[in-house]
């Protein structure tokens, strides 16, 4: 989960691509306003470590793969906190974009992400016609429907939400895009990679569904308790905390067991690991007491 530097300068390159003569201005500074500064680029510096353990490291292919993951997130973000969904004043401590602009440019926004993402991936892959179906299907089950994000965001518009459905479809659709993402574009067989996105993904989400109660607003960069406030099924509500960070732990071992032999294995266990004690520092824990 490294190479920032390429991540970023591959999000500039696709954004960039939208702030050109005839754009609408207000909307151009919001798509660059709701990808720079980003958070932890979690998925694609994971969708890198894996092209890379599968033998094709710094590949312009898994880069573009990585920004187009990382675009679908910025979208997802931008929608969330929607006033119809979240209604969240901040994100990543600053005004959230529907409250730096307004609510009808942040729509777009999170729809015109969703374009780009596509077409930053059509561009790349011109030189390699043959990776590019499985790259996009892999993005497009990740970002619609039936099982992606917008059927995750769509559960919390249900009666009944089943809980590992949403936690499948909301946070895990997209981590499961970058580990296929990553093998897919260094031209490997995906199967293998999909326990480990899977594994990520649900964790990811429980340590979200902890850090929403524990962590304080400045920690987590948005507003903080919003689960319990908006009656979200969380795994807090059905666990407990203690209950929540053992299953945190048991998912974490099992994306560490289910890490394909390569050559990278070893490196990409530890930044699992790394990954697991940023999300859920003890320091964090410790307030459940």
């Amino acid at each position: 989960m490294e190479s920032a530097s390429g991540i970023e300068a591959a999000l500039e390159t696709a954004v960039a691509s939208c702030d050109e003569l005839g754009c609408p201005p207000r909307l151009a500074a919001a798509l660059r306003y709701a990808v720079f500064p980003g958070g932890a680029r979690v998925r694609p510096r994971l969708c890198l470590a894996i092209a890379a353990g599968c033998g094709d490291p710094q590949s312009p292919l898994a880069t573009a793969t990585a920004a187009s993951i990382e675009l679908l997130h910025c979208a997802s973000l931008v929608h969330d906190d929607l006033p119809c969904f979240d209604d969240a004043a901040i994100r990543r401590n600053r005004p959230s974009v529907h409250r730096a602009f307004d609510e009808r440019i942040a729509l777009l926004v999170g729809d015109a992400l969703i374009v780009l993402a596509f077409q930053n991936v059509a561009r790349a892959f011109i030189q390699a016609p043959d990776r590019l179906p499985g790259i996009v299907l892999a993005l497009a089950r990740a970002a619609g429907a039936p099982v992606g994000i917008v059927a995750g965001q769509a559960w919390e518009c249900e009666a009944a939400t089943p809980l590992e459905e949403y936690r499948r479809q909301k946070t895990g659709a997209l981590f499961v895009a970058a580990t296929l993402g990553g093998a897919l574009s260094a031209g490997a067989d995906p199967a293998p990679w999909r326990l480990l996105g899977e594994h990520l993904g649900e964790a990811y989400q429980i340590a979200d569904d902890v850090r929403d109660a524990l962590a304080t607003t400045s920690e987590l960069g948005k507003p903080c308790g919003r689960d319990a406030d908006l009656g979200r099924p969380t795994a807090l509500a059905e666990l407990g905390v203690q209950g929540a960070v053992e299953h945190f732990d048991r998912l974490i071992a099992s994306a560490t067991a289910s890490i394909p032999d390569c050559p990278g294995a070893e490196f990409l266990r530890e930044l699992v690991d790394l990954e697991a004690q940023r999300l859920l520092p003890p320091s964090l824990l410790q307030r459940a007491a």
